[in-house]
């Protein structure tokens, strides 16, 4: 049986540029080979313009290995993305694609138009401090339904920091740090049941969560 697990991105970025995950395929839509799509950015109107040309990251048996995906059109149905794709014209071709994960070049000073987004590459590597002491660095960023999650790496292993303001309130890529927030137990060990920790009246609540911040 054939190995499907995705091979890691291996296509070397052009000098100046660096490569974004904007979008996966999920499922064939209809008969005509359109493929429902989810997305990994917030700017869909820049991306996924008529014409655009995505490299894709599929297994190495698949018959797209290696090869780029040109956009023809994006539509939404029900609040659905859904791609119709340049040589995907019917549903059995469509199905060859599912779960490819569809990536572009960028430029890698340009920063996202919305106020209080980046790229993933800007935060990878950045300094995690908490309390103005810095607790490990930012080794990558996890795109979950739910929410965004920094993966941050510490001394005693990797922590994920949910990317929401109350948690994550301040993003300096001039000074190469994030400032954490994180409640209780998220970077030590929480205490037994009944004990509260020393100086805090607070044990056991956690910050409101906050609207996420946009993403490539």
């Amino acid at each position: 049986m054939a190995d499907h697990k995705l091979p890691r991105k291996d296509v070397a970025p052009r000098p100046g540029q660096t490569e974004l995950r904007v979008g996966r395929l999920t499922k064939a839509h209809g008969l005509k080979g359109a493929i429902k799509l989810e997305l990994f950015t917030d700017e869909p109107e820049k991306r996924f313009v008529p014409g655009a040309e995505f490299t894709l990251q599929v297994p190495t048996a698949s018959k797209w290995h290696g090869k780029t995906l040109r956009l023809v059109e994006l539509r939404w149905y029900n609040g659905h993305a859904v791609g119709f794709f340049e040589g995907v014209d019917d549903r059995t071709e469509a199905e060859t694609l599912v779960k490819a994960i569809l990536w572009v070049s960028q430029d890698a000073t340009e920063l996202p138009e919305e106020e209080d987004a980046w790229y993933d590459h800007q935060l990878v590597g950045l300094s995690a401090h908490r309390d103005g002491v810095p607790v490990g660095t930012v080794a990558r960023v996890d795109h979950l339904p739910a929410q965004d999650l920094l993966a941050i790496k510490t001394d005693a292993g990797e922590v994920l920091v949910p990317f929401v303001k109350a948690i994550v309130p301040e993003v300096d890529l001039a000074a190469g740090t994030v400032t954490l927030t994180p409640p209780t137990g998220l970077f030590e060990e929480l205490p037994e049941e009944g004990e509260a920790p020393s100086g805090d009246a607070s044990a056991g609540e956690s910050p409101a969560q906050g609207e996420p911040p946009a993403r490539g």
